[in-house]
């Protein structure tokens, strides 16, 4: 169980077509998903992941704090308990990020990092278990961002434009380093979106150059086809197996 929400943080690596700035991603959002990972052929809810939005003050500048949050459910903590948050400080705007931040605890094993963005390179600051904390300084493309902020860039896309089986390549940085990834447009389907009911959605396939996902189309987000975009359904297959985050409850949308 470890490994798969592990892995529930690269699902958000994403990649962004042509921005449109017709829509921007407001403060007060929560977004709360279920879960689930295939056990003996049955899809079996473990974990909830609470997406959320707020605006954020300093001397200097305004930002909107993305955050996002994986809880294993209770039942399931005296088998393998998980409290992981993943954050970053981005423009209102553009969604560039500032700062990311990452927490977890995983069955004990915990990390802590921290990702200072600036021009074109990021101080990382990490702390694994009771391991001295070690820091360094790389440089990264001028468009690389974070885990977090992308799904919300992708947002900002429209998808009207685009023609099924379009394909462009972007970049994520994730345990410090960039890790390439392609999205490719599917067209629209319908799915259940929790609280917003059946939406005709956009569905987009992603690749990324890891071993952590696997399958050819295997890994999929579907994102309302309205000007919110909430992304309502997200599968991923991985090396131990499959599992889907589903939507159960919109708010302050």
């Amino acid at each position: 169980m470890k490994r798969i929400l592990l892995l529930l943080p690269m699902i958000f690596a994403f990649l962004s077509f042509t921005s449109s700035t017709r829509m921007q991603v407001r403060a007060g959002e929560k977004l709360v998903y279920a879960g689930s990972y295939n056990m003996s052929g049955l899809m079996t809810q473990l974990a909830q992941v609470t997406m959320s939005t707020e605006n954020v003050s300093t001397a200097k500048n305004n930002y909107l704090h993305l955050s996002c949050e994986l809880s294993t459910y209770s039942k399931w903590d005296k088998f393998f308990k998980i409290r992981d948050i993943y954050e970053s400080y981005v423009h209102p705007t553009t969604l560039k990020p500032s700062l990311y931040k990452r927490s977890i605890d995983e069955g004990g094993y915990t990390k802590k990092e921290k990702y200072v963005f600036k021009n074109n390179k990021v101080t990382s600051t990490v702390k694994k278990r009771t391991y001295p904390e070690s820091s360094r300084t790389f440089n990264i493309k001028p468009t690389s961002i974070d885990a977090v902020s992308i799904l919300y860039q992708l947002r900002l896309v429209d998808f009207s434009k685009m023609q099924a089986g379009q394909t462009k390549s972007y970049t994520i940085v994730f345990d410090e380093k960039e890790v390439p990834v392609t999205l490719k447009y599917m067209g629209k389907e319908e799915i259940k979106a929790g609280n917003l009911g059946t939406k005709e959605c956009y569905k987009i396939s992603i690749g990324a150059k890891t071993d952590a996902l696997r399958g050819k189309d295997k890994n999929l987000i579907w994102l309302t086809a309205d000007a919110k975009k909430i992304p309502a359904l997200i599968k991923f297959s991985i090396p131990v197996g499959t599992g889907q985050l589903t939507l159960t409850s919109a708010s302050g949308i």
